[in-house]
């Protein structure tokens, strides 16, 4: 679409090319025929829904609306292209049919202007459905220039920055960030069909816990104090399985004070959700259900394929333990490691850095990140992970030193993090000393203690299943997508001079 733009528009710079549109509404508002003044346009159909239902609609009068993306003048008759919401459609002006006057006040029209048009469908010689017009309307005046061309690598920075553009001239991408749409909409639907209740707790709060992360920082200037963006959903919807809201979740932004990359954004869509009376294992059943769920609503299968690698989501999701995971694939077996000095010996033996504060669990993390994850491409559940990463997290009644913690991956990615939730006031204080300690160490990711979240524990809170789904790794995948500022509509970016 984008090659059509250059037609009959006549080559001259940028600057001299925006005079003459200015030229051309000032001329309309002397006539009394300012765009800017209708203030509605009674659309009938969208491109797809003609196209779609033509046996239905062949002869019949509709009015669609939309920007002009090409426009082929021709003596008396002329052909444009409407682009719209769903799709983009042709449309035949001819003199003989709008009229003289507008006929000629078309033919001033200029690419990137929004139009409606009015007239009946029918099919052209070629076979393409069309409208034939009947009423032209200009409905707002483009005083910029549409770029000509507007896709691929080269354009990434000003399609991210200029997100309104890249709507326009890349359809990918804006069926892209439709899909987006629709995977939350498919979310919330299956989980409010389960029991849940959707809610909102507060962005700014004075102790960003429930993850390892650095928050944002800030200063409420009505209250005099500094204030923290959150990191997490956690601790205020446990609050509220302990005042007796059984099933809730949660889908917000959170922030978090990290870098930039191509599965990072500071700002990131979180769903979370708890269900008191279950466990880890509830919580891996309604994650595979939920992604089924998911791709068949928005894609109509179960089969996606991201990058050339087709992943079912059909089968059976693969679990396996931590301890067996790292054991496969990097032949150590933790089980036979008694101490944090021999945990810190195999990790010199394998070339995997750590800090010397970091514990046997620690090590056993950070083998698995190292040779694990990239191996997790079809859907896996990596269970029980060691009591030193997961302060929030109910203990292994078995064995004290893991905890009922699964991370889910695909791709290689972890795309989601679960929990049998840690209910005991007297364990979770004691976790969050640990991590305090860790806080004085230098370790700007642990967590501080959280009085107010201990005391709600402390009145009660039932065997709890919680869990955390990134929404934008999940639309990543299900849309092919390979960075995250692909699936966000406006994703962080350096300031430009300009923004400063």
């Amino acid at each position: 679409m984008a090659d059509n733009i250059k037609q009959n528009q006549p080559e001259l710079d940028l600057g001299e090319q925006q005079r003459i549109r200015q030229e051309k509404l000032k001329a309309l508002q002397e006539e009394g025929k300012d765009p800017f003044v209708i203030t509605k346009y009674d659309q009938t159909h969208h491109s797809a829904d003609v196209k779609d239902n033509f046996d239905e609609l062949e002869g019949k009068t509709v009015r669609v609306a939309g920007r002009m993306m090409s426009k082929r003048v021709m003596g008396k008759a002329s052909f444009c292209n409407i682009q719209d919401l769903k799709g983009n459609i042709q449309s035949y002006v001819a003199r003989d049919s709008i009229g003289e006057e507008e006929y000629k006040g078309f033919k001033k029209l200029d690419i990137g202007d929004i139009i409606g048009i009015e007239g009946e469908v029918f099919r052209t010689k070629t076979g393409e459905i069309s409208i034939h017009a009947t009423a032209v309307t200009l409905l707002s005046k483009s005083l910029q220039i549409l770029p000509e061309k507007f896709h691929g690598l080269t354009n990434t920075d000003m399609r991210y920055r200029q997100r309104y553009i890249d709507l326009i001239m890349n359809q990918e991408s804006k069926q892209t960030l439709i899909n987006r749409s629709k995977i939350i909409s498919a979310v919330r639907k299956y989980l409010d069909g389960e029991g849940f209740m959707e809610v909102e707790t507060p962005m700014l709060v004075y102790n960003a816990g429930g993850a390892a992360a650095r928050p944002f920082e800030t200063h409420f200037n009505a209250l005099d104090t500094d204030i923290k963006l959150r990191i997490s959903l956690e601790l205020y919807l446990k609050r509220l399985i302990v005042g007796g809201m059984e099933r809730v979740y949660e889908i917000g932004r959170v922030f978090r004070n990290e870098g930039l990359d191509t599965r990072h954004n500071p700002e990131f869509t979180l769903m979370e959700l708890y269900q008191a009376y279950t466990d880890y294992h509830g919580m891996m059943d309604l994650t595979e259900n939920l992604y089924r769920y998911v791709a068949q609503e928005v894609l109509g299968t179960t089969k996606i394929t991201f990058n050339g690698i087709e992943m079912d989501l059909g089968k059976p999701f693969e679990r396996i333990t931590m301890l067996d995971a790292v054991k496969k694939y990097s032949g150590v077996d933790f089980n036979e490691i008694n101490s944090t000095e021999e945990a810190h010996a195999v990790a010199k033996e394998h070339h995997v850095e750590f800090e010397p504060h970091h514990k046997k669990g620690d090590i056993l993390n950070l083998f698995f990140e190292e040779f694990v994850e990239e191996h997790l491409v079809q859907p896996t559940f990596v269970m029980d992970h060691p009591i030193e990463i997961s302060p929030l997290t109910k203990k292994k009644p078995e064995d004290p030193n893991y905890v009922e913690r699964f991370e889910f991956f695909m791709n290689g990615w972890e795309m989601a993090n679960a929990y049998s939730e840690l209910n005991d006031p007297i364990d979770q204080r004691e976790r969050f000393k640990a991590q305090e300690e860790l806080l004085a160490l230098g370790d700007e990711e642990a967590n501080t203690t959280d009085e107010d979240f201990l005391y709600a524990l402390e009145l009660g809170m039932p065997p709890t299943g919680g869990i955390g789904f990134g929404i934008d790794r999940m639309t990543m995948l299900l849309t092919d997508s390979q960075a995250i500022r692909d699936v966000i509509l406006f994703p962080t970016m350096k300031s430009l001079p300009n923004d400063k």
